[in-house]
């Protein structure tokens, strides 16, 4: 039932503590969750989780996940919270770090630790019980009339506790949600809604003007909107709720904090368009009041919130984990009002906050942080306008503010404003007027936008490697095509920009990565990515090797391993299968056409190849044992037949659901599969060893070491590849290298190496195929008389001619994308 304007409506009733996430076996074979591997019900998911449940232990512990739209991660997540445990939810590694320690003391009642939304790099941490996220989940079902039939969708992060309350509520009354991370604009995401029926989505007010510029979907289904993470202007209330009055949607605006674990009003459906400025009523068990403040108008003060979803406190240490419920009522820090109809309105911040695009920004901390440059600055939200405002008075470099900006609250560069101004607006009490601060944004030259941030660099940055024009801070490396030939550069520019460079860089958004830039000029040492390294390394042994200068064989057997490695991480990435086929086939068109292309001109113009190797299909048709030159580019026809062969594999959307839902053992059981052939075929009978089929499993070894989480499946694998090593080549030396190569890939993350020499590191890595087609025709005429020689003339080739091909490559996509996809850009450019 909804509640009447100005009224709370009636507690929901109370079920076990968590129940949306212990007792999910109660709805039976209903569908949990949708992803794009499948439908997972509830019974499966509550089979999960017991599982994983039980691998947690009973005692309780801090279990830190980083969230993600994923079964596996709603697995862990949901085991967590149903086994007692407190969940660590983040994605920054500085609050991570913060709160690291093996086993903290934990109050009994804890379950869950999120940031607020503006205290990115901050260990400040709100804490949530069992009650706080139980109470808020069926209260939202609540008002929101959720039912089992309806299907929700992750339009939002999970580590925002606003997309995370669209899982919960959902949960809680047994309805299935659809995991995905892409972007409202693009049209793939409104397809898979329609596919499955989706009922519902939620957005911060920036989510509303990228539907307006790309085109709001098409979706039969849906029945209601939901709206929070910001004032929404009035007047785009009214739009919306009118657009859902003709389309058969209907539209909750909501209010809310992370303290109060997700909301605390809504307002009426009905009324959205009539009463567009107001908050609404208390959510359903909770409870809302004015207090008088000093110096307010008539009628303004502090908006105070009380309820069962309240937190427990904040947590500004690891020792805090131990304290029990510390509130009985939120002060809010909003002035808010009550209109003539009974209805919350919110009428200004008692307590220097500013949301912009869903970040609730500290105004005092940036003032605190400017201040430290010696600058007199004042800031303000201009909220309607998405803008934070930097007054500052006297010379200064807009740049630079915006850089320490962007730094204390990673705001897109567009929603900074610096403001040279003579002299701070003030009231006539001497305090700085907020209002004329804020309405500098409407009149302030275009020209006092800051623009050199980290953001715009690592945008810039992307866009110069990756020859793409349309890169926008929401897109990650895998989502822009990125490949193994381009990521060697853009990983080693990000460990030189950034102060860590995660793992899982190559999925994270460059708005997310733009958070971590630093200075790290003053560094010596720099951390390069295994893979890279080895890539360096392996191509140095193959050359020199060939050329006599020293006899190292095995590095071609370790590449593969690396190749596998890469193929996993940003290769099979996403939910869409047609985009991820797109990229195995443009990864694998970017070794084919190359190596096609170099052999061809070698044929014609010397005579070595003939048109099995310019088809890359030696291995099939030609000969069974090893013969030059018909043999050189084993290696390219191998790591070309397995990227197709496994990326079609995993384009069958069971085998897809398999690896999903088996991301170590599903790779492992191929690997162990692809043993066989080893084990059953005399490898001295024919030139086996540079076989695809009969090397698949070192690739798969790399594909599997991306997806070890444990120290037991590390050692899992290592046994495995060390036990089929022996005897494969025929050689102890070779076999000793290979081994070292891939216990580097399984076990070893990083290689610290001179910072002076990342450059040449970095270019002979990003060279490696070129300089393999191309070294057959150099050292032949070195390797007797100046092995050294060889190596170095093989090595500058190679190096020329990747430099060259990658300057035709850029300018021939970016032409490409001049005429191709120009309307494109402008979507792009309103996103970002």
């Amino acid at each position: 039932m909804t509640a009447q304007p100005g009224e709370s409506a009636p507690p929901p009733t109370q079920r076990t503590a968590l129940g949306f996430a212990a007792d999910l076996d109660r709805h039976g074979d209903s569908p949990a969750l949708v992803t794009a591997g499948g439908v997972l019900s509830y019974a499966d998911l509550a089979d999960r989780v017991a599982a994983h449940r039980v691998a947690l232990g009973t005692e309780q512990r801090l279990v830190t996940l980083r969230p993600q739209p994923s079964v596996g991660f709603v697995v862990d997540y949901l085991a967590a919270l149903a086994g007692g445990h407190a969940v660590l939810l983040t994605n920054d590694e500085t609050v991570a770090d913060a709160y690291a320690s093996e086993s903290p003391a934990l109050h009994p009642d804890l379950r869950l630790l999120l940031s607020t939304s503006g205290s990115t790099g901050s260990p400040k941490l709100v804490r949530l019980s069992a009650t706080n996220l139980q109470s808020n989940a069926e209260a939202i079902a609540a008002y929101l009339r959720l039912t089992s039939a309806d299907v929700g969708l992750t339009t939002l992060p999970l580590d925002y506790c606003y997309g995370l309350s669209v899982l919960h509520s959902h949960l809680a009354v047994g309805a299935s949600v659809v995991l995905t991370d892409r972007s409202v604009t693009d049209p793939a995401l409104w397809s898979t809604a329609r596919e499955h029926g989706v009922t519902s989505f939620a957005g911060v007010p920036y989510t509303f003007d990228l539907l307006d510029a790309a085109g709001w979907p098409e979706l039969p289904s849906l029945r209601l909107v939901t709206q929070a993470g910001g004032r929404m202007a009035p007047d785009r209330v009214r739009e919306v709720a009118a657009r859902g009055r003709r389309d058969g949607f209907e539209l909750f605006v909501m209010y809310g904090q992370t303290e109060a674990t997700a909301r605390m009003a809504y307002l009426p459906p009905q009324l959205a368009e009539e009463q567009a400025g107001a908050i609404g009523v208390p959510i359903p068990g909770g409870h809302l009041r004015v207090d008088p403040v000093e110096g307010a108008e008539p009628g303004v003060g502090e908006l105070v919130y009380t309820g069962p979803n309240v937190m427990m406190g904040y947590a500004h240490s690891v020792a805090d984990l131990a304290r029990g419920p510390e509130l009985v009522e939120l002060r809010t820090g909003d002035l808010a009002r009550v209109n003539d109809a009974g209805l919350f309105e919110i009428a200004g911040r008692k307590s220097r906050f500013a949301k912009i695009f869903g970040q609730r920004i500290d105004l005092d901390r940036v003032e605190a942080l400017l201040a430290l440059d010696h600058l007199t600055v004042a800031c303000a939200g201009a909220e309607e306008l998405e803008q934070l405002v930097v007054a500052v008075c006297g010379p200064a470099a807009p740049d630079l503010i915006a850089d320490r900006v962007h730094a204390a609250c990673g705001l897109p560069p567009r929603a900074v404003r610096v403001v040279p101004v003579d002299d701070l607006p003030r009231l006539p009490n001497g305090k700085v007027d907020q209002r004329a601060v804020a309405s500098l944004a409407a009149t302030a030259p275009p020209g006092s936008v800051a623009a050199a941030t980290p953001l715009d660099s690592l945008v810039a940055l992307y866009r110069d490697v990756l020859g793409n024009d349309l890169v926008a801070p929401h897109e990650s490396f895998v989502t822009l095509g990125g490949d193994s030939l381009s990521y060697v550069e853009l990983s080693l520019e990000l460990e030189s920009r950034l102060r860590s460079v995660p793992d899982d860089w190559p999925t994270r958004t460059i708005g997310e990565l733009a958070l971590l830039a630093t200075d790290r000029r003053h560094r010596f040492w720099a951390k390069v990515e295994t893979g890279i390294w080895l890539r360096a390394v392996a191509i140095v042994l193959i050359v020199g090797t060939h050329t006599n200068l020293f006899h190292i064989a095995g590095g071609a057997h370790v590449l593969l391993a690396v190749v596998g490695a890469n193929f996993a991480r940003f290769l099979l990435g996403g939910d869409d299968t047609a985009a991820r086929r797109r990229r195995v086939l443009r990864g694998a068109a970017r070794i084919a056409v190359p190596a096609a292309a170099w052999t061809l001109a070698v044929w014609v113009t010397v005579g070595d190849y003939g048109w099995r190797n310019v088809l890359l299909v030696n291995q099939i048709l030609g000969g069974s044992r090893w013969a030059e030159p018909a043999w050189h580019f084993w290696f390219i026809e191998v790591v070309l037949h397995l990227l197709l062969v496994f990326g079609l594999l995993l384009s069958v959307p069971r085998v897809l659901a398999l690896d999903r839902r088996h991301p170590f053992w599903f790779p492992f059981a191929l690997l162990v599969a692809s043993l066989v052939p080893r084990y059953v075929a005399e490898l001295a009978a024919r030139d086996l060893i540079h076989t695809s089929s009969f090397v698949a499993w070192l690739f798969l070894a790399g594909w599997v070491s991306v997806r070890t989480t444990t120290t037991a499946q590390r050692w899992l694998l290592s046994a495995a590849v060390l036990a089929a090593l022996p005897g494969f080549f025929g050689s102890e030396a070779r076999t000793v290298a290979v081994a070292v190569g891939l216990l580097l890939v399984v076990w070893v993350r990083s290689v610290p190496w001179p910072r002076a020499a990342v450059a040449p590191l970095g270019v002979l890595a990003s060279s490696t195929l070129a300089i393999y087609l191309t070294h057959w025709q150099v050292y032949p005429y070195l390797e007797h008389r100046w092995p050294l020689g060889g190596l170095l003339a093989s090595l500058a080739l190679g190096v020329a001619v990747w430099w060259l091909a990658g300057l035709v490559s850029f300018a021939a996509r970016r032409e490409w994308q001049r005429l191709r996809v120009p309307h494109l850009r402008t979507i792009r450019q309103k996103e970002a």
